[in-house]
């Protein structure tokens, strides 16, 4: 047998790299659409606690695969609060800066400030009208969040709401309006608690739910522009606050106000809803509190499925927000199973939740209720300004 030079065995070598570098090329990026056994590899990453982590692991991604065998969904968790959405954001503009083909996220659970980021890169797919469930959706923030026009590219899996929890025991007619409220805060000075703008948002809520009624600026304040000239306005609001608060007691935050209220402490205050519920099946709440949304509204917030421009997957991306946003889903999962209320509007749900969750969750505060004394947090701009002066108007003045 004729021996090869060392120069052509150096160059089949190089040429066996090359072509199973290629093969490799090839697997890796079949790779980022299929998983083993040629199934679909759909990679869904979401923000927010450790909850929301074990949503996507213990039901839906169960829940999808079982309806769709070929499909398996990958589960990312990125964390709490706005990082956890930043993460997100980072990872799809790494990959279109990185000029991929199709970028590693197929679907994203984000929170509102994600799109302020997100829409003017251009990083995301406008999808809504391509899924059955769009229908649905009758919330303002499925169009505007924090000013930005968001109407196409979001669902909103869930909302958080902000509502004043009170004790019939004590309060035998609850406020029904802000003016009610400081009447009554005067008549029992002390029995109405909460945190400020320390240690929790459902405090943040109700101050901006303050400044919203006492300018009458709602709509400048969620739709922009931004004008700096309403920070006057703020600031005369919030001096009444500081007068308001006179007869308050300010809690340690969103646990505490839940504490002092199940302990008889203060006798009202706002809650997130799905916390006070949460600690009601958990044994922490008097059953016997109750919830009410007071006019002109208090503030919630969603969380929003949206879909990478370029992801890998997109068709089966839409089919996964639709199954999670459709009737059944969210009064199985969203409103049974984690006591929020649904992303979709309320009475599209109704005839699916379960008698009791029915009357845990919509028994003080019914469909009509949110839609109208649910209100949106503001634009960064003047959310920046509310916080800023409640710290110098309030806390130093």
């Amino acid at each position: 047998m004729k021996k090869l030079g060392l120069s052509k065995v150096a160059a089949i070598a190089i040429a066996v790299v090359v072509v199973v570098a290629a093969v490799a090329g090839a697997f890796i990026l079949l790779g980022q659409g299929m998983g083993g056994g040629g199934k679909v590899r759909l990679v869904y990453m979401t923000a927010g606690d450790i909850n929301m982590l074990a949503l996507a692991q213990n039901l839906i991604a169960p829940e999808f695969e079982k309806k769709y065998p070929n499909v398996e969904v990958i589960t990312v968790h990125t964390g709490p609060g706005e990082a956890g959405s930043r993460t997100v954001f980072e990872k799809i503009k790494a990959a279109r800066d990185a000029g991929k083909a199709c970028w590693d996220v197929d679907v994203a659970v984000v929170h509102q400030i994600f799109l302020s980021w997100a829409i003017p890169e251009d990083l995301l797919m406008k999808y809504t009208d391509e899924i059955e469930t769009s229908k649905y959706v009758t919330a303002e923030d499925a169009k505007i969040a924090l000013g930005v026009n968001v109407e196409g590219y979001v669902m909103p899996m869930f909302h958080s709401q902000i509502a004043i929890a009170y004790n019939p025991q004590y309060v035998k007619d609850p406020p029904k309006s802000f003016e009610e409220l400081v009447e009554w805060v005067k008549q029992n000075p002390g029995k109405f608690g909460y945190n400020g703008i320390k240690g929790g948002m459902s405090g943040v809520g109700f101050t901006v739910a303050w400044v919203y009624w006492k300018t009458g600026e709602y709509e400048k304040f969620t739709r922009g522009p931004y004008d700096p000239a309403l920070k006057d306005k703020i600031v005369a609001a919030l001096e009444e606050l500081k007068e308001f608060n006179k007869y308050v007691t300010i809690t340690s935050g969103n646990v505490g106000t839940l504490d002092m209220l199940n302990r008889g402490e203060i006798w009202m205050g706002p809650v997130w809803v799905d916390m006070f519920y949460t600690f009601m099946l958990e044994g922490k709440m008097d059953p016997n509190i109750r919830l009410t949304l007071i006019d002109p509204g208090l503030p919630g917030q969603p969380m929003y499925y949206v879909i990478p421009k370029k992801a890998c997957n997109p068709e089966w991306a839409k089919k996964l927000v639709e199954f999670m946003t459709s009737p059944e889903i969210q009064a199985k999962v969203i409103v049974e199973r984690y006591n929020w209320y649904p992303g979709i509007d309320a009475k599209y749900v109704m005839d699916y939740v379960s008698p009791e969750a029915k009357n845990r969750l919509f028994k003080d505060i019914g469909p009509e209720d949110l839609a109208k004394y649910g209100k949106m947090f503001p634009i960064a701009e003047y959310f920046g300004d509310i916080l800023k002066l409640y710290e110098q108007v309030v806390i130093g003045g």
